[in-house]
């Protein structure tokens, strides 16, 4: 096809979309194809992700932009472990900017002996996104697939950057870098984790897309999943995690394929309500993994502990460590007491690592001061 012509399809087919009609999994991988190998101006490239926005993403949308991204974007990886893998990302992009409570988590279900395979980024619209947290600590986050899928099996967790060329070489974080706004690539993108898990805990920046991205993780091959969006204490605003401050939409994804949707609310778990304030990221990076730390070694034990068990809660949940939420909370919070989630940290820090002596020189350094 011409370079005019493969033009004026792309064209058509936004025209289309901005008309209301929904593209088929199909075209919409065969348009991400082009978005990802560059093959559009930028000026279409943005305009596909505006108007697949406004009209709304169907799952079919989702699941093909995702087919484009994991099958010439994304390097792979197959860990072993006795175990199935689990990961809890968030889309980010959501009105509410919280700490990062979902690392947190994720170190905390690795002390429970879940296997994370974390696929996350840099910050975008927040202070401090899960690989910029890691970092901080002394996690390796620009290294190969290889080096992450040994941190897996070794410790337990392991995060891929998805802003790196080595873990996405063709163009994804050359995207998202360029973007300030929720869009499908959001979804798609963080569900193209390189150990492809199959258990999952996700948070989406609307409520309206928590059934739709549990019909989508179904569709490309999950088993369980739990897809969330919390909200303040009026409903008007939300975030891509369980919520301490008011309501949670969550829509869940059964073993036999059933999607349940369903509420819940921090006095379910039996804790007090936070305010947004009591969740508001620090002003610089330094300051926040020290924040950070100081709930993984038990020395900070209000609101940003709580919301942190009750993200972990889930995860427990969904792998059949506690028969409830409300159990999972109080496992995390007696698993952060025990001292096992700081160790778990230190042993990843070590093994998901070029130079392991500098990334646990730069987590002593940390540990000092809390």
């Amino acid at each position: 096809m011409s370079d005019d012509k493969m033009l004026k399809e792309f064209g058509k087919k936004v025209s289309e979309v901005v008309q209301g009609r929904n593209l088929t999994r199909q075209e919409t991988k065969e348009m991400f194809y082009q978005v990802l190998l560059n093959e559009q101006p930028d000026l279409q490239q943005g305009a596909f992700l505006v108007v697949l926005t406004a009209k709304g993403e169907t799952p079919e949308e989702i699941a093909g932009s995702w087919d484009a991204i994991f099958e010439i974007d994304t390097m792979k990886v197959n860990p072993l472990t006795p175990e199935p893998l689990v990961e809890n990302c968030g889309t980010g992009m959501d009105e509410l900017k919280t700490f990062n409570i979902s690392t947190a988590a994720a170190i905390v279900a690795a002390a429970n002996g879940i296997y994370m395979a974390k696929h996350a980024a840099r910050a975008l619209t927040s202070t401090c996104g899960a690989v910029d947290i890691v970092e901080a600590f002394g996690v390796d986050v620009e290294c190969d697939v290889e080096t992450v899928k040994h941190s897996i099996e070794k410790v337990g967790i392991g995060i891929f950057n998805g802003m790196s060329p080595m873990v996405h070489p063709q163009a994804l974080g050359r995207i998202l870098s360029q973007i300030r706004f929720g869009t499908i690539l959001n979804i798609a993108a963080s569900l193209a984790n390189p150990a492809l898990p199959r258990y999952g805990v996700r948070g989406v920046y609307s409520k309206v897309l928590t059934e739709p991205v549990a019909r989508l993780m179904k569709e490309i091959g999950y088993r369980r999943a739990l897809v969330v969006h919390g909200l303040n204490a009026d409903g008007t605003k939300g975030m891509d995690e369980i919520s301490s401050i008011g309501e949670t939409k969550i829509a869940e994804l059964h073993e036999d394929g059933r999607i349940t949707n369903y509420s819940l609310f921090p006095e379910d778990f039996g804790i007090q309500r936070a305010t947004y304030e009591d969740l508001l990221p620090s002003a610089n990076i330094e300051e926040e993994a020290l924040n950070f730390l100081s709930i993984l070694c038990a020395k900070e034990h209000g609101p940003k502990c709580d919301i942190v068990c009750l993200n972990t809660a889930p995860i427990l949940y969904l792998m059949g460590k506690v028969k409830d939420f409300k159990e999972g909370l109080n496992k995390a919070r007696e698993t952060i007491e025990s001292g096992q989630a700081i160790a778990i940290l230190r042993r990843w820090v070590e093994e998901q690592n070029t130079c392991p002596e500098a990334g646990l020189a730069k987590l002593d350094y940390l540990l000092a001061q809390i």
